[in-house]
């Protein structure tokens, strides 16, 4: 046990190094190399190595039915080259964004909405998805002085945890246990905090069934249930590239909901969950390259 414990602080630690390496050589060779790099990894990804080929043709077979061969292979070979410059953003970030520049990179689309929302004195919760640059999209909240509480995994690899965590906080962010921190969580809302959560993987059997790009699919019902009982207004957000562009966002405030003021049809748990779901689906459509492909989003109706 002695010996096994050793040899995985052995293996975590040179992860982490290989990584470190990775970030200092991306940080210091210019963009076009890094798009170039980019492109040819993701090529490598998908046409060569054909990595999570099974699960990313049964995903876009659901949610582009209508599609080619040809269609659905340069869209995963993009989805894989937004995947690489999505890390390379995360690695520059730190020494290209700050309070003073950030204007340049960033296009605030829906600010009314984002203003009013943030600046309402009440308990929020802002809903994204693995779509667009999802981790600058806290970064940047944070950068523009509205800092939130997110929801993470804790990683296995403690250097790499303490590593991301840095990243993740050093704009004003505030990490929470997935697994651990669901009291913390009513802790944030009680005190009019605001909650960041991504909502778009599969909760299993025990989810709210809901419709996601035609196909029958499992949504957490955490987000709509705690909006509810701490009569918290949902900002459902997306942080995507611009035009292709790496390091240039638009920051936009898709659609908010405000439990005061809903309309009828979003009372219940399931509606609400439904509407924000739908409205990822709508943002996703517009950049289908932009989203995470790989979780197995589907999984609950496989058997179907």
């Amino acid at each position: 046990m002695k010996n096994s414990s050793w040899k995985k602080k052995a293996v975590d630690f040179t992860v982490y190094m290989i990584i470190r390496f990775a970030i200092c050589f991306v940080q210091a060779i210019p963009m076009e190399m890094c798009q170039q790099g980019s492109a040819f990894l993701a090529f490598l990804f998908s046409d060569i190595l054909r990595v999570r080929h099974k699960i990313l043709k049964k995903n876009l077979t659901n949610a582009y039915p209508q599609h080619t061969r040809s269609e659905y292979r340069l869209l995963c070979r993009a989805m894989w080259e937004h995947l690489f410059l999505m890390a390379v953003e995360v690695a520059k970030a730190p020494r290209t964004l700050n309070e003073l520049n950030w204007y340049k990179n960033i296009r605030i689309i829906g600010s009314e909405t984002l203003l009013n929302a943030v600046h309402s004195n009440r308990p929020m919760i802002i809903i994204t998805g693995h779509f667009g640059n999802f981790e600058l999209g806290g970064y940047l909240l944070g950068l523009l002085g509205y800092p939130a509480f997110s929801v993470a995994r804790t990683l296995d690899n403690p250097w790499l945890n303490r590593f991301i965590q840095g990243f993740r906080e050093s704009t004003g962010q505030f990490l929470i246990s997935k697994n651990e921190g669901y009291d913390e969580i009513l802790e944030v809302l009680r005190n009019r905090g605001t909650m960041a959560f991504l909502a778009d993987q599969s909760a299993g059997p025990k989810g709210c069934m809901i419709n996601f790009f035609g196909q029958k699919a499992s949504a957490y019902k955490a987000m709509a249930l705690l909006s509810i009982e701490y009569n918290a207004p949902i900002l459902i957000c997306a942080c995507t590239r611009r035009d292709g562009v790496p390091m240039s966002f638009n920051m936009e405030a898709l659609a908010s909901l405000d439990p005061q003021n809903r309309p009828k049809e979003l009372t219940t748990i399931k509606e609400i969950t439904q509407w924000f779901t739908s409205v990822l689906e709508s943002a996703i459509r517009r950049n289908p390259e932009q989203y995470w492909w790989l979780h197995n989003r589907w999984k609950t109706f496989d058997h179907h």
